[in-house]
């Protein structure tokens, strides 16, 4: 199957997800949706659950995908940090997905497949990455942090100094999760970043 059309899948699943709770929607409709047979569905991700399952490992790589972007954002290294927490912020707010990932709060609207990996029988390679382990919570903390000290740390970069980077990444990282649960006030997660990381020295 050409890769088009597998996003073509996807996007109809998370287009179908937006109207109706996952347990209503229907492999027949995602399938009319994209312009392909059921078989061709069924062919591609196995069943309902490995459609549910390459959707959140779809939208997953797509919000790392931003992460990275907005890590080479700025040239100032708190700048960089501060658009990183806006855009966890923001893809909670913007995506149900992205939010329960991020949360571990899956509302019964969603699919929740489990975050261990399953046995894949599929010749798909991207259906059996997507059959493998997902992130849960604390592993998406860990891939911002490090993926921002990575972005931050300069060649000179002493042990120490990496470290206080890494609990500074951290500090950003959290506190932005912490508005997705609770909406900030006036200034936003920037704000919010911004005078942590001041106060930090970071």
């Amino acid at each position: 199957m050409m890769p088009a059309a597998r996003e073509s899948l996807l996007d109809a699943a998370f287009a179908a997800l937006a109207r109706r709770p996952w347990s209503a929607v229907r492999m027949v409709d995602v399938a009319a949706a994209a312009g392909v047979s059921r078989q061709t569905l069924y062919n591609e991700f196995g069943s309902k659950d490995g459609l549910a399952r390459a959707l959140v490992r779809r939208e997953a790589d797509g919000y790392l995908a931003g992460v990275e972007r907005a890590l080479a954002t700025h040239s100032d290294p708190r700048e960089r940090l501060t658009a990183t927490a806006e855009w966890v912020t923001n893809s909670a707010r913007d995506n149900a997905l992205v939010r329960a990932m991020l949360t571990g709060c899956w509302s019964e609207r969603l699919p929740s497949p489990a975050l261990t990996g399953v046995p894949s029988t599929s010749a798909v390679p991207a259906q059996r990455r997507a059959d493998g382990p997902l992130p849960s919570p604390g592993d998406f903390v860990a891939l911002v942090r490090d993926r921002a000290v990575t972005a931050l740390a300069g060649p000179g970069t002493s042990p120490s100094d990496a470290a206080e980077l890494a609990r500074s990444c951290e500090l950003a990282v959290r506190l932005a999760l912490s508005c997705v649960a609770a909406p900030p006030g006036e200034g936003g997660v920037a704000g919010l970043v911004r005078g942590a990381l001041h106060r930090q020295g970071g």
